[in-house]
């Protein structure tokens, strides 16, 4: 006795619905070989994706939502069709990428508070406190300077 399951199927909108990534981005990505060339209907010549290609789709989308680039998202693509050899390259892709994610959480702590001071300042301004104001002036001068020299993880 044999079970037949049907494989669904999917157009480029159903898949750009599904995981998240315009259809343009798809195409883009199949084309620099980020994701793995899809099939076409043998009818029409259209993109047609199933479940495996949605599944590589999702976590390719999860390392670009992670701001990782793109040619470092083909090289972990790459590096997992090779497989357990790759892992090394693997473990270093994406430890960079956490190295990245430090410095860019790092920058966003700096910048929220530069808005704190300035909002701090301004309420000073506000309330005719020049003394606050001044002083708080020249926290947000130090730490604008913070800011430039830290920009660039």
């Amino acid at each position: 006795m044999s079970s037949l399951v049907a494989r669904r199927e999917y157009t480029i909108k159903e898949a750009a619905a599904l995981t998240g990534l315009p259809a343009s981005t798809l195409r883009y990505y199949e084309s620099i070989g980020v994701i793995a060339p899809v099939g076409r209907g043998a009818t029409s010549g259209h993109r047609v994706y199933d479940e495996e290609d949605l599944d590589q789709i999702m976590w390719v989308a999860c390392l670009a939502a992670t701001g990782m680039s793109v040619s470092d998202m083909r090289q972990y693509v790459e590096n997992g069709r090779v497989g357990p050899a790759a892992a090394g390259e693997q473990v270093e892709l994406l430890t960079h990428q956490q190295r990245r994610l430090v410095c860019e959480a790092e920058q966003l702590v700096l910048r929220q508070r530069y808005v704190a001071l300035k909002i701090d300042y301004w309420s000073a301004v506000a309330a005719g406190d020049d003394a606050r104001a001044e002083l708080i002036s020249g926290e947000a001068r130090t730490l604008a300077d913070e800011l430039k020299r830290t920009g660039k993880p």
